[in-house]
């Protein structure tokens, strides 16, 4: 049975490619999900994606996920600075999780470097623009090995 990957991208992240272009790059919200689509089928992961500018849609996600995946990839986008919600959702469901940031937060606006999930997840991969995401399909892999050992 393959690992699943239940991979969660928060607020405004549907407009990659327009918005912002100098910090989260040039290439579409679509190619981004193509290549990780892709990337998680190398790898013999099953992969599902899920994309909302709503905190309520992204909890619910995250909770669904127990009941499915073995991992989870999250890139909260704004709520990382202030959603307790996601943090207490990804804390309740028991399952490794690992955070992506587009951009480098840590070299941007002081309010970005903070971020209320990183204490509850496995790892935290920032500044790779899309490759981050497809480095942390295979640092889920290797997590969810390991632990099954």
């Amino acid at each position: 049975m393959p690992t699943r990957i239940s991979l969660i991208q928060g607020p405004n992240l549907n407009l990659l490619g327009s918005r912002e272009p100098d910090f989260y790059g040039r290439e579409a919200f679509d190619e981004v999900n193509r290549k990780i689509k892709q990337r998680a089928q190398e790898l013999g992961l099953e992969v599902r994606i899920l994309q909302s500018n709503h905190e309520g849609e992204i909890v619910d996600a995250i909770q669904d996920a127990r009941n499915w995946a073995d991992a989870i990839i999250i890139n909260p986008a704004a709520l990382t600075h202030y959603s307790y919600a996601v943090r207490d959702a990804l804390t309740a469901v028991r399952l490794p999780a690992i955070e992506v940031h587009l951009s480098n937060v840590h070299a941007r606006e002081e309010f970005r470097r903070h971020s209320v999930v990183s204490p509850v997840v496995v790892g935290q991969i920032v500044g790779f623009g899309s490759l981050g995401y497809l480095l942390a399909l295979e640092a889920a892999q290797k997590v969810v090995d390991t632990s099954h050992k």
